[in-house]
């Protein structure tokens, strides 16, 4: 009977490695979170109606940048979101080419709901850690993230 590879020491202590996997594992964990509790809705709906509703009224290019979808997955996504009464676009009067989008109460409705889902998923995906850790560790991810910025583009 043929056993599975072991994986190599030299790959399995990496943290590229370890952040793929546990980035794989919270990946699953969130759409699977969504899957059956989000009404259809996922993960980037979730930022999308976030992100109107901490900063307010924004342009779909805005809530593009500042999300981090595509400008092309803005537009489907916001149309989905559009057709539940999650938001209302309107034509901004100072740039006739351009939306801005606001969230509805139906949509913040939906938000906090959506926040529930969110929260369990961080529960599973941090629960061997004790607060401490979890403080810890998201530090350290915060930092990682903010040297990435930081970095000069070549």
């Amino acid at each position: 009977m043929e056993h599975p590879p072991s994986l190599p020491a030299r790959v399995g202590d990496r943290p590229t490695w370890l952040i793929s996997r546990t980035f794989a594992r919270s990946s699953g964990l969130l759409a699977a979170g969504f899957e059956a509790s989000g009404r259809g809705l996922r993960s980037y709906h979730y930022r999308l109606l976030a992100a109107l509703e901490e900063f307010g009224p924004a342009s779909q290019a805005d809530l593009g940048r500042g999300t981090g979808i595509d400008r092309s997955d803005v537009t489907g996504a916001l149309s989905e979101l559009e057709s539940r009464g999650l938001v209302e676009r309107s034509v901004d009067p100072e740039h006739k080419r351009r939306n801005i989008v606001t969230i509805t109460p139906a949509g913040l409705e939906q938000l906090l709901e959506l926040d529930q889902v969110i929260d369990d998923v961080q529960e599973r995906v941090l629960g061997p850690l004790t607060d401490a850790q979890r403080r810890q560790f998201i530090a350290l991810m915060t930092k990682l993230l903010a040297a990435e910025d930081q970095s000069p583009r070549g």
